[in-house]
């Protein structure tokens, strides 16, 4: 059986060193990457099924390389930052992140953190497609498609948007949705919900500022209509 793949992007040496040593001691293959550059072609011959990703990275930033991994395939990606600032979470957020820790962190928290992610990412292939007028929602590689047209959806906005879909019309809380897909995260909060429903109608609205799929309901949180 193939072993699950970890690559580490992260250009301290030692926090890079000792992540390997847990996530390899945990039954990881692992590689590391200490700048962007490296990272994007260590992701194209390495293949990981999850990537460790320092937000402050030479030649190449954190964020460029996520936005580099979401346009190609439905990775989770774990974001790591020095800042540990609700504005700079949100935006890793808003970028796709499936989840995100802050230095110095416990790497058994993490190796934690990452046996969640990776858990919630290989749940998504045994649900059914569900299908929204001509738009399709795909669980095997958490994708919206739509008149031929493949929409790479991270962990996170996979995971609500499969539950508000799954009950079209039915209306979710912030607090219900940190419950149900954040339930591991106890540093999720409200404003995280919005940040992802804003990234998510950004992939899947013909016109995010007036959407037709995922609606506001003021007041009272979100709900999923199949569209006109």
């Amino acid at each position: 059986m193939e072993k699950t793949k970890i690559l580490i992007v992260e250009d301290e040496e030692k926090i890079a060193s000792i992540v390997r040593q847990y996530a390899e001691k945990e039954g990881y293959e692992v590689r590391v990457a200490g700048d962007g550059k490296k990272a994007v072609r260590e992701f194209e011959f390495f293949d990981p099924h999850l990537v460790l990703l320092d937000r402050m990275l030479p030649e190449k930033s954190g964020e460029e390389v996520l936005a580099w991994i979401k346009r190609r395939k439905a990775v989770p990606v774990i974001m790591v930052t020095a800042k540990g600032l609700e504005p700079d979470i949100l935006d890793g957020y808003g970028r796709g992140a499936d989840d995100y820790v802050t230095k110095p962190f416990s790497p058994r928290v993490l190796m934690a953190r990452i046996k969640a992610l990776l858990k919630r990412s290989t749940q998504p292939a045994f649900r059914e497609v569900l299908r929204a007028g001509e738009a399709e929602l795909h669980p095997q590689d958490q994708t919206w498609r739509k008149r031929g047209k493949k929409v790479f959806l991270s962990s996170r906005e996979f995971e609500i948007l499969y539950l508000l879909a799954s009950h079209p019309g039915r209306i979710f809380s912030r607090e219900m949705i940190l419950d149900l897909v954040f339930k591991e995260d106890e540093e999720a909060f409200d404003r995280a919900v919005d940040s992802h429903i804003k990234n998510i109608r950004k992939k899947i609205e013909p016109d995010p500022s007036h959407p037709i799929f995922l609606i506001t309901v003021y007041g009272a949180g979100y709900k999923f209509t199949e569209g006109p």
